[in-house]
């Protein structure tokens, strides 16, 4: 019987590869070389160096950057735009807003289709789905032709009102399909049927070009992965933090745009509440970002629109994570008005930190840490070593010398820099919203959340740092852990005061019976089938909206305005209760359960941690030097508590435990820090 579940996340430098046995509840992890060109090669070779029997795994999933990447490099076949007459220039006029207001200069990059791309037909329908110009198959035959001439195999069909009847868009991706049969077509109705047109032509152009690139990409994988064995469905993670499979895939590619930042965030879910915590907040530090994102009452916070470029919004619901440009490559620099800065450029993998001694010479956060002593010469096991000498003349010659520090206080300087800013993320998600991060514990992983954990959270005031196990690929064990995910949605405008309870219970089961065939279609069991119902609602006269749970039966439009009340006010400090409150969307969630690994962590008893490995000069800032124990993790037994600085060393990640504080080791987490101050 098949017992193996493998999970990987494909990163800018690394492919992360975790394989877990379900006979022997164990887990395995491995690492290599990322390959730019051709991310399944990485894949392939992950598997080939993880041992890993293809015929004995019972479920692959994968996180992966190829939608992502194709967004921000702009790699697209030649694709078209075909629109209401009229509105060609949708793309181009946006919602006229700006990233940087009074920048003059800084103008929003350009749509992902060019003008001379964008065609238009004679057709138009009004707000409440009526025809009144009838879509013209002449125009609409002659473009065709002219699209098929043009060699154009990717469009998108995007017309005005399509959101309250679909029949001129479905009829012309036919017409399209008859003259081009290999045509890759996205229809905005299809894809988004929402009433503003921008985000819901912009959308459906994102889905439109990414199709190609994505589905031959999963195509490719999941025939490779056949070829050595596998006999399930290659499951792809999504923004939403669920997943698809390769047939979904190939309709809504556009889902995968943010899905390797999706899984960090999944996984401190599930260790947060592993650990007892249903609030908690993530801080997944790399080699060039950090990602934070918030879980509040066990659930993650979920955005409804999101975007990898300012003014290109993609309008489906992703795992809210807020980055920033703080990794362990960020780089120090001074900026023309004297003051010390960090990030958001970075060294990266290439030339990369100067003590990794291959072509850099500018100080990164990196560089920082292993001056003060924070981390180690020798890293991934003795696979790579850092070289102090240069770390030192960088930052010397960078930092300290400019600013009149001496070299141990600039190094410092750069990390407190860092961490600052990673505060200030923080801050971001949880204050702005209404939430106290003082009643959050933080989950630190990545290649360097582990060393700047402890710091973050004594600048806010949180009272728990959990690092998990080979906190490094903690990212790929979130793709271990997702659920088949799909959403939909279903406009509906009006008033709640006067809404029509059964014509909306009427439109949730036309979504749910939607919802189950597709279920079905993914080979998800009845039993293993949930379907939740949230309802998006505003103010009177506002346009933006706040999405809520909402029940079913008698009193469910009444229940859903009291929590939109309460949920308003948490979000934005104020309620109105006596407004008049409008229904906006009704909202479907289709979750299909899949069996997961529990990770469930065994009883431990309380004892010291004996002799250490090693021991080295540490710089804890205001503490100064201290002779500081260095611990390799896998030599600690469950149960073990620090008291006072400590170093633990493993494969991928470096944890520091700071004076003043106590650490415990359990069986499967790597450390909890408990950051309450002890009185002198």
């Amino acid at each position: 019987m098949n017992h193996i579940r493998v999970a990987v996340d494909v990163g800018g430098t690394f492919t992360d590869v975790c394989i877990f046995d379900d006979d022997t509840q164990q887990m395995r992890i491995t690492k290599v070389p990322s390959t730019p060109s051709d991310p399944m090669e990485a894949v392939m070779h992950g598997v080939t160096r993880g041992e890993i029997d293809l015929s004995q795994v019972v479920q692959f999933s994968h996180g992966t950057t190829v939608a992502t990447n194709a967004l921000i490099t702009r790699n697209f076949p030649a694709a078209a735009l075909v629109t209401t007459r009229g509105f060609r220039d949708v793309l181009e006029i946006r919602d006229g807003t700006k990233d940087d207001l009074w920048d003059a200069y800084n103008d929003v990059s350009a749509p992902y289709i060019r003008r001379r791309d964008r065609f238009e037909v004679t057709e138009r329908i009004d707000y409440n789905g009526h025809t009144i110009t009838a879509l013209d198959e002449g125009e609409a035959r002659a473009l065709a032709e002219l699209l098929h001439r043009r060699g154009v195999k990717t469009i998108a069909v995007c017309f005005l009102n399509s959101y309250a009847n679909a029949a001129h868009e479905t009829r012309m991706r036919e017409i399209i399909e008859e003259t081009i049969p290999d045509a890759t077509v996205s229809t905005s109705a299809e894809v988004l049927p929402e009433i503003f047109e921008y985000p819901r032509f912009n959308t459906a152009v994102a889905n439109a070009v990414l199709a190609p690139l994505v589905s031959g990409y999963v195509n490719r994988l999941a025939a490779r992965l056949t070829e050595g064995g596998y006999r399930g469905d290659l499951l792809l993670l999504h923004s939403g933090g669920g997943s698809m499979t390769p047939r979904l895939v190939e309709k809504f590619p556009v889902r995968l745009a943010a899905s390797g930042i999706a899984a960090g965030a999944i996984s401190a879910k599930h260790i947060a509440q592993q650990c007892g915590y249903d609030n908690a907040v993530s801080l997944d530090m790399g080699g060039t970002s950090t990602d934070i994102a918030l879980v509040a009452d066990g659930e993650l916070r979920v955005s409804q629109e999101w975007q990898v470029e300012y003014g290109h919004p993609i309008i489906f619901p992703s795992i809210e994570v807020l980055t920033i440009g703080a990794g362990g490559g960020s780089l120090a620099h001074i900026d023309i008005a004297g003051s010390l800065r960090n990030g958001p450029q970075s060294a990266g993998a290439a030339p990369g930190p100067a003590c990794y001694d291959t072509g850099g010479d500018a100080p990164t956060n990196t560089d920082a840490n292993v001056v003060l002593g924070r981390l180690g010469t020798s890293l991934a096991g003795g696979a790579k070593h850092l070289q102090k000498s240069l770390a030192e003349a960088a930052i010397t010659r960078t930092i300290a010398e400019p600013l009149g520090m001496d070299l141990a206080e600039a190094a410092h300087a750069i990390i407190a820099v860092a961490n600052a800013n990673m505060a200030d993320a923080v801050r971001l998600v949880s204050i702005r919203r209404g939430y106290d991060p003082r009643d959050f514990a933080l989950l630190a992983f990545g290649g360097a959340g582990a060393l700047h954990g402890a710091d973050v959270a004594r600048e806010l005031g949180i009272p728990t740092v959990v690092v998990p196990p080979s906190p490094g690929v903690t990212s790929a064990m979130g793709c271990l852990l997702v659920d088949i995910q799909h959403d939909f949605a279903h406009m509906y405008t009006g008033l709640a005061s006067g809404a029509d309870e059964e014509g909306i219970e009427q439109e949730f089961v036309a979504l749910e019976n939607e919802a189950s065939a597709r279920l079905r279609h993914e080979g998800v069991a009845e039993a293993d089938g949930l379907l939740q119902r949230k309802i998006s609602m505003r103010y009177q006269g506002q346009w933006r909206s706040l999405q809520v749970p909402m029940g079913s039966g008698p009193g469910a439009i009444e229940q859903a305005v009291r929590t939109f009340h309460e949920q308003y006010e948490r979000e934005f400090a104020f309620r109105q209760d006596d407004a008049p409150v409008e229904v906006y969307q009704l909202h479907l969630t289709a979750v299909g359960k899949i069996p997961k690994p529990s990770f469930r962590p065994a009883e431990a008893v309380e004892q010291a941690p004996g002799e250490p490995e090693d021991r080295r000069d540490v710089y804890f800032g205001s503490d100064g030097w201290l002779d500081t124990p260095i611990y390799d993790r896998d030599a600690l037994a469950a149960g073990t508590v620090f008291s006072g600085p400590a170093i633990i060393n493993q494969l991928d990640s470096t944890t520091v435990v700071p004076p003043h504080s106590n650490a415990e080791i359990d069986e499967w987490l790597n450390i909890r820090i408990h950051l309450e101050e002890i009185n002198s």
